[in-house]
């Protein structure tokens, strides 16, 4: 048993993970990083962009050695009906100082546990976790494919649909409506036509929203980035919602890439992948006890994301760095009950995580209710505004303009906007 003995295991090479291993491996401590992949990122998936803020507080100045894709510049919300669109954007002068960047995450995940083990961090990869291993009634340690190991602490960070988690207690079988199934194709293009086609600098890139189309009257969002030499195209629909369409995942995302004003981005493009995942939808009163005598989760596996801004990975490697924090402090005290371990939600409810995520509480069954008007009303009127003024012909401008306001009025989509507006702002402010 000794010979298998290590301070934390942290079970998944996620951004969770790894974040978790390396703040361990820095205070000194032993840590072992199991991972299922042949090689870490292998298996993970997501639309394409991570955050400077969180990463760099793990990974300092990341983007002078990181394979980071694009720094992004530009966020696009396209609102399309069922030919036509509306498109807004907010463009910034980064001057250097970017918010984001576009990667991919086998070459990210690679790099990331790269910079774990040059810490000190022992990297496991094709190691399964088939459970958790308890003697008399305590965690010690976890059992592979192959073999035992042992471990003061372990740090589940194994992805949405956490088996580990559930084997302790510590969660419930996910439901179809708690859960979002992205689904995504990349596009290979060289980079000088992709600075074009995107009006980008070089090393610049944009992210993009999808709303309505295919994906109309469905809680579900598109999604689209730009990295290097590839195009990301994509959405995330609810579970339920995608039963319910009784369509094929590839089908959905096939409609998308019909549609007229995404179609011209991705043509005379090479598929190079495909790729679906899923993710937790991202509420409050779904996130489970993420503690345990010496056991905590971080991540996905905890359900730390938030859908309504797109945000994951910044999370998950918050949540791993809290983690490793408190096991750090539980190491030092040689104490590793619960009791000890409770210090990590005390870190979660001090952090944007839980803050976050008890704002959105109730948003996405909110949305869910009026979901209708958010991605088939609004992108309808908005594209009937802009015809209004936009267009030149015989009928005078005030028939227009009174067609379109009774066209509003008798839609309630000026009253329908203002619980809307109020309950995201109602929201923000009580906490």
């Amino acid at each position: 048993m000794e010979e298998n003995k290590i301070e934390v295991i942290v079970i998944g090479a996620g951004p969770a993970g790894v974040s978790a291993a390396i703040t361990l491996a820095r205070a000194g401590k032993k840590v072992l990083l199991v991972d299922r992949a042949d090689n870490a990122g292998d298996k993970n998936m997501f639309g394409g962009c991570i955050y400077a803020k969180q990463t760099a507080e793990i990974f300092p100045e990341f983007w002078k050695t990181a394979p980071v894709e694009r720094a992004v510049t530009e966020h696009k919300i396209f609102m399309l009906t069922d030919y036509n669109s509306s498109q807004f954007s907010y463009r910034y002068s980064s001057k250097g100082a970017y918010k984001a960047f576009t990667v991919i995450r086998s070459k990210w995940d690679n790099w990331c546990v790269e910079q774990a083990q040059k810490e000190g961090v022992y990297f496991a990869p094709k190691t399964l976790v088939k459970e958790l291993l308890i003697e008399n009634g305590k965690i010690v340690g976890i059992k592979t494919s192959f073999e035992k190991f042992y471990g003061n602490i372990i740090i589940i960070a194994d992805g949405v649909n956490s088996l580990l988690a559930k084997q302790i207690g510590l969660r419930k079988e996910i439901k179809d409506n708690n859960v979002t199934l992205n689904v995504k194709e990349v596009y290979k293009l060289p980079k000088e036509r992709i600075n074009d086609r995107f009006n980008v600098d070089e090393n610049e890139g944009i992210a993009a929203k999808i709303l309505g189309g295919p994906l109309k009257d469905m809680f579900a969002m598109g999604f689209m980035y730009t990295n290097k030499d590839t195009i990301s195209l994509g959405y995330g629909i609810s579970l339920d919602e995608l039963k319910k369409s009784k369509l094929k995942p590839y089908e959905l995302l096939d409609e998308l890439k019909e549609h007229p004003s995404i179609a011209p981005f991705i043509k005379e493009v090479e598929l190079v992948e495909y790729s679906a995942h899923m993710i937790p939808e991202g509420s409050f009163d779904f996130i489970p006890k993420v503690y345990d005598n010496r056991v905590m989760i971080a991540g996905d596996a905890a359900g730390f994301v938030n859908n309504i801004h797109f945000e994951g990975t910044n999370l998950a490697m918050l949540s791993g760095k809290l983690a490793a924090e408190t096991a750090i402090f539980a190491l030092d005290k040689g104490d590793f009950s619960a009791s000890t371990l409770s210090l990590y939600y005390k870190k979660l409810k001090n952090s944007i995580i839980i803050k976050d995520l008890k704002t959105h509480n109730n948003t996405i069954s909110f949305l869910k209710k009026h979901i209708n008007v958010i991605t088939s009303l609004y992108p309808e009127l908005a594209c009937e505004f802009f015809e209004v003024i936009s267009s030149a012909d015989e009928i005078p401008k005030h028939i227009k303009y009174r067609k379109f306001l009774s066209k509003i009025i008798k839609s309630g989509a000026a009253f329908k906007s203002v619980p809307l507006g109020l309950f995201a702002m109602e929201k923000c402010l009580e906490k």
